[in-house]
């Protein structure tokens, strides 16, 4: 539907086509904001090898290039205004991040369930969903702050939004979320052209193999300092711990735990055939959007690949991490038993649970309400076996005494998602 649109503007004009050069896109953003300032330039290594890579191997339709070249300006856009606040009001930086609380596991391990759970919690700080789509205030937002505009992010995020369900309405099954609901930090990563959203996107193995050959200190500095602006946009105390979370971590732990070495972590496992076929899943339905070649076997074996890099990465660094800041939480056991696997959880953070019980059981009651649909997926649609799975992360099980579940037995999706 999405694609069809695009081509149907571009030929009666009203859709210029897109241009994934960088130097024209920098000058496009410089333009736009009348600024020049687009921060540390480490993020452009990344965006030279995401267009490279792009182009060369993403196959993209319409729909496609014109949503990379909306996307890369959304980016681009917001470096340039985020160093005009730094800038503005240098008090920004100065705000301390202390013991932030991140939860480490690999897609559909229970992230996010966990993730809402303790943001539903007044005494942490959270991003709201709308804040990682467009995590940067409009040059106008002292007027927000005194009650004299609106702030126009949520209506943005609210438009990228109906956008995605639009080309693939699949995608609210896969991840249920709203504006102000509690969201991931991935798109503060994506501020620096970094991370495996881009890969789940589209097609772009070059890219992803040169990240997971770089150091992410230069993008989880960003990171934190977007984390700074959007704590002082909200008009929170800096003393709440923040909540984050993203898969994103599992590949880049050395730099995580050098911007934030103070961080609790909390490591969530699943099952790997349930891990596996639902990151397949997830990329599946974002990259038929974007590419009319995608192939469904290849897309299984890249996640297959990716979840033992994630999962091989995550298990070097955290044999030196002190038992001490770091606890483990099985997916089954949340399902089996979240109050009690909860109340683990808030004995390791020195919290009482008492008080965030109710908000929790509020969140559990509506969290039904946004999924729609289950997300269903089998390992076959994307040409892997339980036998494949588990020859590559059965030590992984073993390790870590993850719970086998049910062998994933759905029918084929891929015809319907394809339609969808």
């Amino acid at each position: 539907m999405l694609d069809t649109a695009i081509r149907a503007g571009r030929r009666v004009g009203a859709i210029d086509r897109a241009h994934l050069e960088k130097d024209a896109m920098l000058a496009k953003a410089a333009e736009a904001t009348r600024l020049d300032d687009f921060g540390d330039p480490w993020f452009e290594g990344p965006l030279e090898v995401l267009l490279d890579s792009i182009r060369s191997e993403a196959r993209l339709n319409a729909a496609g290039d014109w949503s990379a070249a909306a996307q890369f300006h959304h980016v681009l856009r917001d470096r340039l205004l985020a160093q005009m606040w730094f800038k503005r009001h240098p008090e920004i930086l100065a705000r301390p991040i202390r013991n932030p609380v991140i939860i480490v596991g690999p897609m559909r391990s229970g992230t996010t369930r966990l993730h809402r759970l303790l943001a539903s919690d007044t005494r942490f700080a959270h991003l709201r969903s709308f804040e990682t789509i467009s995590p940067v205030p409009r040059p106008d937002f002292e007027e927000v702050m005194a009650g004299r505009k609106a702030d126009f992010r949520p209506k943005l995020a609210a438009r990228i939004m109906k956008v995605a369900r639009l080309a693939n309405p699949r995608t609210l099954s896969i991840h249920p979320t709203g504006l102000y609901e509690p969201e991931e930090e991935l798109g503060l990563l994506v501020a620096s052209l970094w991370g495996m959203k881009h890969e789940a996107q589209w097609r772009v193995p070059t890219y992803g193999r040169w990240c997971e050959g770089q150091s992410a200190v230069p993008a989880y500095r960003h990171m934190a300092n977007l984390l700074r602006l959007i704590g002082w946009s909200q008009q929170e105390s800096s003393l709440r711990p923040w909540i984050l979370k993203t898969p994103q971590h599992m590949l880049d732990l050395p730099a995580l735990l050098e911007v934030f070495p103070d961080a609790r972590l909390i490591f969530t496992h699943r099952d790997p055939q349930q891990i596996v076929g639902s990151a397949a899943s997830l990329a599946w339905n974002q990259t038929i959007i974007y590419s009319d070649h995608a192939d469904a076997q290849e897309v299984g074996r890249e996640w297959l690949r990716k979840t033992g890099v994630m999962i091989d990465r995550m298990r070097a660094v955290r044999a030196n991490i002190p038992a001490e800041r770091m606890i483990d939480v099985q997916f089954d056991a949340m399902d089996n038993d979240w109050r009690g696997t909860m109340e683990r959880v808030y004995r390791f953070l020195g919290f009482d649970i008492a008080p965030a019980v109710p908000a929790m059981e509020s969140y559990l009651a509506k969290a039904a309400a946004l999924k729609r649909r289950p997300h269903r997926y089998s390992l076959e649609e994307f040409g892997l076996t339980q036998g494949e799975v588990y020859d590559r992360l059965g030590d992984y099980v073993r390790a870590f005494d993850v719970p086998v579940e049910q062998p994933l037995s759905f029918g084929a999706n891929l015809r319907a998602a394809t339609e969808a």
